[in-house]
């Protein structure tokens, strides 16, 4: 499947928790500890997303190589101060593309979204949900994967005006019943709210004075993470981080 951070709080840079800690997305894209019969390394890909400051738009960074060959994102990682951040590293579903647009985090407007998991049954699984989405929206996916679908399907409630949490918990209700079994972990912030799910897939939360800090896996032996349910959503704002279950109404 994939590993993916998220951060919220003071700026900070990104290198730490991509390059230098010691369970940091680099390590975890070639010796991942929990992937749950999810694959053995995630080398199809890799992104990062930021924003530069408050009220600025996401700045993204994704290539399509495993992170451990690239020469570029060290250097940016460590130049960047941000209050809040995606990253990702992926491993692609056998029989979906290994391009750049595949890679995580998705962003559109204020909003970054990074998918660990797996459809069950793609594409045919999707279909009728993908039926609520424009003929033409669908014809200019960026890449043809199920992370990409699902992506759409979530924008396509934000631009409502659907609270983001609200708008996450009924996207994976309406994925798990078109396509039961999938693996349904998201990423999802604007630079204000941090949202994560666990759907199969883990998912660990460490809050600190300085922010939260949400990882497919401890970066560190902080004995401060702590693991995320099962079915469950946690929401970090400043005003703090709840944890509420998914297999009930979420707002």
């Amino acid at each position: 499947m994939c590993r993916h951070i998220g951060y919220l709080g003071e700026p900070v840079s990104p290198a730490e928790a991509l390059f230098r800690a010691p369970h940091s997305l680099l390590v975890q894209s070639y010796a991942p500890a929990d992937m749950r019969g999810g694959g053995s390394v995630n080398a199809d890909g890799f992104g990062l997303g930021w924003y530069p400051g408050p009220g600025s738009p996401p700045l993204r960074h994704r290539r399509s190589t495993p992170l451990w060959t690239d020469e570029t994102l060290p250097p940016l990682a460590a130049a960047v101060t941000s209050g809040a951040f995606v990253a990702a590293v992926r491993n692609g579903t056998t029989g979906l593309p290994v391009t750049e647009a595949a890679a995580a985090p998705f962003t559109a407007g204020r909003w970054l979204f990074s998918h660990n998991g797996v459809v069950r049954g793609y594409p045919d699984s999707l279909a009728e949900l993908a039926k609520t989405l424009p003929v033409t929206e669908l014809l200019t996916l960026e890449a043809s994967t199920d992370s990409v679908v699902l992506w759409a399907l979530l924008r396509a409630r934000l631009a409502t005006g659907e609270d983001p949490l609200t708008a996450v918990a009924a996207l994976t209700a309406a994925v798990e019943a078109a396509a039961p079994g999938s693996r349904l972990n998201f990423l999802l912030t604007d630079g204000a709210t941090l949202i994560g799910t666990t759907w199969t897939h883990a998912l660990s939360v460490l809050e600190t004075p300085a922010g939260v800090w949400l990882a497919s896996e401890p970066l560190d032996g902080d004995p401060r993470w702590r693991p995320v349910p099962d079915h469950h959503a946690v929401r970090a704002t400043a005003a703090g981080v709840d944890l509420l279950p998914l297999t009930q109404e979420t707002s």
